[in-house]
């Protein structure tokens, strides 16, 4: 008897159980969304638009694949935009101090590596709560930049010409840098959670994780590495956020992270752990920056566009759990 029910076989399972007919339903929204863009600004086809509606879904885009990671464990990632804002201020920091770019760049990327391992660890080894570590991590973070901006941190930032470049320039036509940089992050996502060991692993943790334990897996490791990749992932967002503004400030990220949440949640990466992908939440992420783009263009306030992002979450998240629990109870015998 086996103890976890073919891990390997996870997303293969609960991809046949469930992406097919709701891929088609996300993307049949995503267009009636576009659609409806059109009707309210005929110039939203302009290639002017399409630039900048690809220029605010790559980062969200990413956020959002940090958080599809560590919901199919059980998990979440409260503190991935402060990581983001917290990796945008050494970069541009070091690069305003002289330091070259890719010596900004590694620093960065190794404040990102250290948040991630302190929230896996965390998670991992000592059992604390997801939710309740990483926001605390973000609340550290916080303050930690706040006090910063008034003392080692404080001074001009400036974003180096290649961040720039990446954050808001383009290659070819209206498509922007970071459109290539969020394509080469999405394969890479794609291909660890359906082929390899550590994907397969994701699932079978968040599937059933004393099952995994009991077969041997070593979950602190695997959630060690999730954290880690989502900290990266905050990382490459906020430099492209920093790059696409050119400033850091400590509400550079912030207006994501909700969405981030909303995204992989109507993607259909359930919140329980165990079901989803990365290829539905990129459909989220286009929709809810379509959305935006929308109530933008109505002059829809950025309060109210959060209002609407956190009832969108609640509605999906109180489906997702009435489905599960529908589908326990058919399970269960009578």
């Amino acid at each position: 008897m086996t103890l976890v029910e073919s891990p390997e076989k996870a997303p293969e399972r609960t991809a046949s159980r469930r992406l097919p007919a709701a891929m088609l339903a996300l993307v049949g929204v995503l267009l009636a969304l576009v659609l409806a863009n059109g009707v309210v600004d005929a110039s939203f086809f302009s290639f002017g638009q399409l630039r900048n509606t690809l220029l605010l879904a790559a980062p969200l885009a990413l956020f959002a694949g940090a958080q599809t990671l560590c919901m199919l464990t059980g998990g979440i990632d409260l503190s991935v935009t402060m990581t983001a804002t917290a990796v945008a201020y050494v970069v541009g920091s070091r690069a305003a101090a002289g330091d070259s770019t890719l010596t900004a760049l590694l620093l960065g990327f190794a404040v990102a590596l250290v948040i991630g391992l302190i929230n896996g660890l965390a998670i991992g080894v000592f059992g604390v709560n997801p939710l309740i570590m990483t926001l605390g991590m973000a609340a550290i973070l916080t303050g930690v930049l706040t006090a910063g901006s008034q003392s080692f941190l404080s001074g001009a930032t400036q974003m180096p010409q290649l961040v720039l470049t990446l954050g808001r320039g383009t290659f070819l036509g209206p498509l922007p840098w970071n459109l290539l940089v969020w394509a080469v992050l999405a394969v890479l996502l794609v291909l660890l959670l359906r082929r390899t060991g550590l994907g397969r692993l994701i699932y079978a943790i968040g599937d059933n994780r004393r099952a995994a334990r009991l077969a041997g897996v070593r979950v602190w490791q695997v959630e060690t590495a999730v954290y880690v990749i989502a900290a990266l992932l905050g990382a490459v967002a906020g430099i492209l956020i920093g790059g696409r503004s050119g400033a850091v400030d400590l509400q550079l990220a912030g207006s994501f992270l909700l969405p981030s949440v909303a995204a992989a949640v109507i993607g259909g990466t359930s919140i329980l752990g165990g079901v989803g992908g990365y290829g539905g939440t990129v459909i989220g992420a286009l929709i809810l920056t379509v959305l935006d783009t929308m109530l933008t263009r109505l002059s829809v306030g950025e309060a109210f566009r959060q209002f609407i992002a956190g009832v969108i979450l609640l509605a999906l998240a109180w489906f997702y759990v009435s489905s599960t629990r529908r589908a326990s109870a058919r399970r269960s015998p009578a």
